[in-house]
């Protein structure tokens, strides 16, 4: 098996000590020119269709903001993996004008995906009161700690329309730095990180496959480190009939993972307020979210939307990637599929 260099010393490779010094790096405020744009190309689109499903570039005219968004993307799977664009008063919108406006800005950066086996484009991280005992509840619709993890897609989109009274801070760390920290430390565990392991699919099952996908955590193909991870899954794993099991060594490697992860110098944490969109790649990058309190109102409970993107031209994938992602081809990979899923945009969680 071919391994990375012991050490890689590319943008992405940053630590959060670093990125915490320096936000203008990856903060953008949008001015009220930008803001007009954006309210203008989303009220011109539904004033043609109510099916934002449909909505694609050529549908959301970015006369100025378009070039930017292009140098986001690739900020993205070129640069430091992330950023942030902030100042969208989303107090003034309408769900339907923020999921437009939203979903346009998306389509600018790549391709929407399902997030889920019922085809929701846009979704909703939201607490709905969901049992974590049940093996198909995904951590995103409780208050719990999310712990650090990739989402099946080339790129995750947040925007947030409400904040929590207390927590729910967004972590990010990059994978890259993980995997030569790691290699500091102890050399053989990294090298585990490399080796197939089973990740529980929570119940959305393909057309095909089994109720788990066996991909390493960390994937060498082409010259590119990508990663794909969530432990709670892996974990989880373990209730599936004939799923296998993970050995000592693989345990320990998984834990010297998430020791790295959470330490507050790999880390950058930060507080997404209303009209904050964050833009991850998750093939060099994991994100998390820390436990929250919300609002006894319910008008004031915390809600962002969100999106998953496939990107044009992105970078190859190893082929097992697709028992995860369906396809490896660029602008057309990630998501979750299954022969009952029918793509939409819900408005509501």
């Amino acid at each position: 098996m071919d391994y990375p260099p012991r050490y890689l010393d590319l943008p992405a490779a940053w630590t959060g000590s670093q990125m915490s010094e320096n936000q203008g790096v990856w903060t953008r405020e949008l001015t009220q020119a930008e803001i007009q744009e954006l309210e203008n190309a989303a009220a011109g689109f539904l004033e043609k269709s109510s099916d934002i499903a449909t909505l694609g570039r050529a549908d959301f005219h970015l006369p100025t903001l378009a070039a930017s968004l292009k140098q986001l993307r690739t900020q993205l799977t070129d640069g430091i993996g992330f950023g942030l664009w902030r100042g969208l008063p989303v107090h003034q919108y309408s769900i339907e004008l923020c999921a437009a406006i939203f979903c346009g800005i998306g389509a600018h950066l790549g391709i929407a995906r399902s997030q889920n086996a019922r085809g929701h484009l846009l979704g909703h991280v939201k607490d709905v009161g969901a049992d974590l005992n049940n093996p198909t509840v995904r951590i995103y619709q409780t208050t719990e700690r999310q712990s650090f993890h990739t989402d099946s897609t080339d790129v995750v989109g947040l925007l947030c329309l409400k904040e929590a009274m207390k927590g729910g801070d967004s972590l990010l760390v990059s994978t890259l730095s993980l995997y030569n920290e790691m290699n500091r430390r102890n050399p053989e565990l990294a090298q585990l990180m490399f080796e197939p392991l089973a990740t529980d699919r929570r119940g959305e099952i393909p057309e095909g496959q089994l109720p788990w996908f066996e991909i390493p955590v960390l994937n060498w193909h082409e010259g590119y480190l990508s990663g794909l991870y969530q432990r709670t899954y892996i974990k989880s794993a373990s209730r599936l009939p004939d799923a296998p099991v993970l050995s000592a060594q693989h345990v320990a490697a998984l834990d010297l993972f998430d020791d790295i992860a959470n330490d507050p110098e790999m880390h950058l944490s930060m507080r997404l307020q209303p009209g904050d969109m964050q833009f991850v790649y998750n093939h060099h990058m994991l994100h998390d979210r820390t436990a929250f309190t919300d609002w006894p109102e319910a008008d004031k409970r915390r809600h962002l939307l969100r999106l998953w993107l496939a990107i044009p031209g992105d970078r190859p994938l190893p082929p097992r990637y697709k028992q995860r992602y369906g396809s490896i081809e660029p602008g057309n990979r990630g998501g979750i599929v299954t022969s009952s899923t029918r793509l939409n945009v819900p408005l509501h969680p």
